[in-house]
């Protein structure tokens, strides 16, 4: 396949894959994949474990099995967003070069969750590869949508130039929030990841490569037109969604959005780190350090 039948293959993955998301629903009816709670009404959800009143002062509260605490929400480290923007720069260069991209860097994250699980499991533990994006700062959002809206019919090259300029400005980014998508979970059919974070909103986000990072956060769930969320959390869901078309095409809906809130950092390189906090940093007398 020559690099323009890649670039243009990569266009119908997505698609692809959503329609395969399917085929459990299609052939079980979600008689089995589905919580021990109803979180749906008429086909609508609000996630009521995450108080989000304190965002303006930099907290978010959670009810973490089954007990509420107040969190502050952290920026990630410099080492981590140096990496992250670095490895996505590298990671379209490749595509662009006809390379199939690989499941290591930033972009795909090990999400780990627990707390309700579903009805075909004994287990509420829970890990799911899901594509993980940055979220523009608040100021930001409303001039990323536009700049992804003016572009969006550009070729699939210019596409990922305009992306990689992003990158290139890692300060344009809120590096206390990681992004994704729930694109499965349905009234008839629910993720386990969906299931937990709507009951216990905890997640951590592993990736895969060296230097390995694992980020501590709470986990949010927006439903397109819910009018509790916050202004931000709107814009986010809208840009979260047409960065996905942008790279995919169009879809038949808008899906929920998965936003991480990071609280904690560790480094767990081999070798290195292997599991040191780096946010927040670590007073001296922790460290054992003179």
């Amino acid at each position: 396949m020559d690099r323009r039948g890649f670039l243009k293959t990569l266009g119908f993955m997505a698609p692809v894959a959503v329609f395969l998301g399917k085929i459990p629903k299609l052939l079980w009816a979600g008689k089995l994949e589905r919580g021990k709670k109803n979180f749906w009404d008429n086909g609508n959800f609000t996630q009521a474990s995450v108080d989000m009143s304190g965002y303006s002062k930099g907290a978010i509260k959670a009810q973490i099995d089954g007990t509420w605490k107040e969190y502050q929400i952290r920026p990630a480290s410099e080492a981590f967003q140096k990496w992250n923007c670095e490895k996505r720069t590298e990671f379209i260069a490749n595509i662009k070069k006809g390379q199939m991209p690989g499941w290591g860097g930033p972009h795909s994250g090990a999400v780990a969750t627990y707390g309700l699980g579903r009805l075909d499991s004994e287990f509420t533990l829970n890990n799911a590869i899901k594509g993980i994006g940055l979220a523009p700062k608040d100021e930001n959002i409303d001039a990323a949508i536009k700049k992804l809206k003016d572009t969006f019919d550009c070729s699939m090259p210019d596409k990922m130039d305009v992306l990689s300029s992003l990158y290139q400005t890692p300060d344009f980014f809120d590096w206390r929030k990681q992004t994704s998508l729930e694109l499965y979970a349905t009234p008839d059919f629910e993720t386990h990841t969906f299931l937990n974070v709507m009951d216990n909103p905890i997640a951590t986000l592993v990736f895969l490569d060296v230097p390995s990072y694992e980020l501590r956060t709470i986990a949010r769930v927006v439903q397109p037109g819910d009018d509790t969320a916050l202004e931000h959390e709107k814009k986010l869901l809208e840009f979260v969604n047409l960065a996905h078309e942008y790279m995919h095409g169009k879809f038949p809906r808008a899906y929920p959005l998965l936003l991480f809130y990071i609280i904690e950092e560790f480094d767990n390189s081999p070798g290195r780190q292997r599991g040191i906090r780096t946010v927040p940093e670590r007073p001296e007398s922790e460290t054992g350090r003179p």
